[in-house]
């Protein structure tokens, strides 16, 4: 049961949270508007105030929320010391793991409402902010692509020689099909081929070849309606697609492009993972923040401010740089997004080792 000491940590440092994330969300603002003035000028008012605002800030809280929660507990847990509370506690005989035990459960509130937001809640709304900035500000829309081969299904090859996402064509299109054997058993080609809904496509000046028992089965025509399983999004890849997926559509599509040879799906993976990895940094964070800042130091809270202000930010940094490396293929998704917490963690448990027992 909790008591009204830690409702009272509890609503400190949640209260600290939110009150940071408006402080610097309207900083943000200032910022991304001057950047941005020219854009937002010649777009109607409603979509940016509706399409990118209303969905930009959500985003850019949630990304920088191990940061928002650092300085949050940073900053009321200097406070809390600088006016001796804690001395107070501990005269009562209450542990250091005691005192932590209403940090963590704020920092699980914090994780889990940083998991929902990433995995379902903010990117269908990140689908209309990056429409806004793809057509207003800068358009990072893949709308071409040429030499396209993948595998549509077990045995099934398709090719194009160019598509063209704005007029939903493909060109030089074939379609190959093979047995268990590895033997040719049907091939389509078509001058053109035009994407309609989901798997329905429709070929132009068709030539399809059946091998059948040693026989060739030829089949012409101009036109035909037919369902092959990939759809444009699934070779036609931007920068940005993988904020747009919710962690189901992330898996879905991860194991889709793994079974068909994509290689390109580096960010898919890295976006899958950092979400889970964002929330266990809520509470190694957690952790750091509350050990440099429960005693009362000489600097006072400035200096407590500061140094927290260092290793968040070297966090997000270091997040960065092995991001970098995952996408560029040195090592796995995994491993990348990990390797930050892992290291945190160890210096978290330090910081609470020698904090404990000071």
């Amino acid at each position: 049961m909790f008591k009204i000491l830690d409702k009272y940590i509890i609503r400190k440092f949640l209260g600290t949270y939110i009150f940071a994330i408006i402080l610097l969300l309207a900083i943000v603002v200032m910022f991304d508007i001057n950047e941005k003035f020219d854009s937002f000028v010649k777009a109607p008012l409603q979509s940016t105030i509706v399409d990118y605002f209303l969905n930009f800030l959500p985003y850019f809280a949630n990304q920088f929320s191990p940061l928002f929660t650092f300085i949050a507990v940073i900053f009321f847990t200097s406070k809390l010391a600088g006016d001796s509370e804690f001395i107070a506690m501990f005269s009562t005989g209450m542990s250091f793991k005691r005192l932590l035990c209403p940090y963590m459960f704020a920092a699980a509130i914090i994780a889990g409402a940083t998991y929902v937001l990433s995995a379902y809640v903010i990117p269908p709304a990140n689908v209309k902010r990056i429409e806004y900035t793809n057509t207003y500000v800068k358009n990072k829309r893949v709308d071409y692509g040429a030499n396209i081969m993948l595998m549509v299904a077990p045995g099934e090859i398709a090719y194009m020689n160019r598509y063209d996402n704005i007029s939903k064509t493909g060109y030089r299109f074939s379609l190959e099909s093979f047995d268990d054997q590895k033997r040719l058993v049907s091939r389509l080609t078509a001058q053109s081929i035009k994407w309609d809904t989901l798997y329905s496509w429709k070929v132009q000046d068709y030539v399809k070849r059946d091998f059948v028992d040693g026989r060739e089965i030829i089949e012409k025509g101009s036109s035909l309606d037919t369902i092959i399983p990939f759809e444009p999004r699934d070779f036609l890849i931007s920068s940005l697609d993988h904020e747009k997926m919710t962690t189901p559509e992330l898996n879905e599509y991860i194991r889709r492009q793994k079974n068909r040879g994509v290689a390109n799906i580096q960010s898919f993976e890295v976006e899958r993972e950092r979400r889970i990895a964002m929330t266990a940094a809520a509470f190694i964070l957690t952790v750091i923040g509350m050990t440099l800042s429960v005693k009362k130091v000489k600097g006072g809270m400035g200096l407590n401010i500061g140094v927290g202000l260092v290793l968040s930010f070297s966090y997000i940094l270091f997040m960065t740089i092995t991001q970098t490396f995952a996408i560029s293929g040195l090592t796995s998704a995994f491993v990348a997004m990990w390797i930050p917490n892992l290291i945190y963690a160890v210096i978290a448990v330090v910081l609470y080792r020698r904090a404990s027992h000071g």
